[in-house]
């Protein structure tokens, strides 16, 4: 088990080699692992005790990267998701295929974010799209510490990143139905949704 004092090209071959990671992001720290790996992202629900019907949160580098999944958003949605990306929205798409059915867990959508924080960005475009939960047993509060997390997860991981003690709110979620964006989950960008518009 490492411990990294900023996001290294080590830690994201690590996540390349289908390991596990926890990761300051955009908004709190995340326990994280390559999303294109279906061993891995089972492991996190493992280790998170989260519920297996529960779907998790991707992050990507840039807006293109939604082509690893197939997905190519209409015009309008694109516009959309210009408008909230870079930065703490995550949007839920509509996914019919079953490729990745361990990732939207039978809810036939996937909820995607691309990151405000440019080192975070970097670091995914080493790494590919990443899965994101918090770092926290399921019910359990979020760490907003390196320490916290390793209370948590010890040396059940393979790496942490340290980012200092974060306060965000979790991003906010939302969904786009006819051109328009709707809340899900309020969270750390509530505010920008007004006036996003296809």
């Amino acid at each position: 088990m490492k411990v990294f004092a900023k996001f290294t090209s080590e830690a994201a071959g690590i996540i390349r080699k289908k390991g596990i990671g926890i990761i300051p992001t955009d908004t709190i720290y995340g326990i994280v692992c390559s999303a294109l790996s279906k061993k891995s992202v089972n492991e996190v629900y493992r280790l998170r005790m989260r519920s297996s019907g529960k779907p998790v949160i991707i992050l990507l580098s840039k807006m293109n990267d939604l082509n690893f999944f197939g997905i190519k958003p209409d015009k309008g949605t694109s516009n959309i998701l210009g408008q909230l990306w870079p930065g703490p929205v995550s949007v839920i798409l509509p996914y019919k295929s079953g490729k990745f059915s361990y990732l939207h867990r039978g809810k036939k959508a996937i909820a995607f974010r691309v990151p405000a924080n440019a080192a975070l960005r970097r670091f995914l475009n080493k790494t590919g799209p990443i899965i994101v939960p918090s770092a926290n047993f399921e019910g359990k509060k979020p760490a907003k510490t390196l320490t916290e997390a390793q209370k948590y997860f010890g040396d059940k991981i393979d790496f942490y990143i340290d980012g200092g003690k974060l306060k965000s709110k979790p991003s906010t979620l939302v969904c786009i139905k006819n051109g328009k964006v709707s809340i899900i989950r309020k969270g750390m960008s509530d505010a920008k949704i007004k006036n996003v518009s296809a």
